[in-house]
């Protein structure tokens, strides 16, 4: 009966620990993504995807930084090229809403060069 215990004590132990080293390496892809973003570095975060072998729209709806999701996050860091990169990897239908577009105009980035092409890739 000890012996199921212990056994049942260290399994549990050793899943606890897989599973936060796996939520600490999706954070620090999220940071290591709106780092780039912010710095407008397209080459960087395009290195990034693809050595974590991952695709901006899987994770897309899951980043968040500072509040705002990647493409509001260039919009408001004047990221122009890796907001455009954003854009042309996403599907259409993400951005067919027009909340990013209602989101940078009432938050004074109606001129961005990212809104414009959101307007084209949706058609809107």
């Amino acid at each position: 009966m000890k012996l199921t215990t212990v056994l049942v004590s260290v399994s549990l132990c050793a899943a606890s620990l897989a599973f936060s080293q796996k939520a600490s390496a999706d954070d620090q892809l999220a940071v290591s993504l709106c780092e780039y973003v912010a710095a407008d570095d397209k080459s960087a975060l395009r290195k990034k995807l693809k050595s974590s072998r991952v695709k901006i729209r899987n994770v897309f709806d899951a980043i968040q930084c500072n509040g705002n999701n990647l493409l509001r996050h260039a919009i408001a860091s004047n990221a122009a090229d890796t907001g455009e990169f954003i854009v042309k990897n996403l599907p259409k239908s993400v951005l067919a809403d027009g909340a990013d577009i209602a989101w940078a105009e009432g938050n004074g980035h109606g001129g961005s060069p990212i809104i414009a092409a959101i307007k084209d890739r949706a058609g809107l």
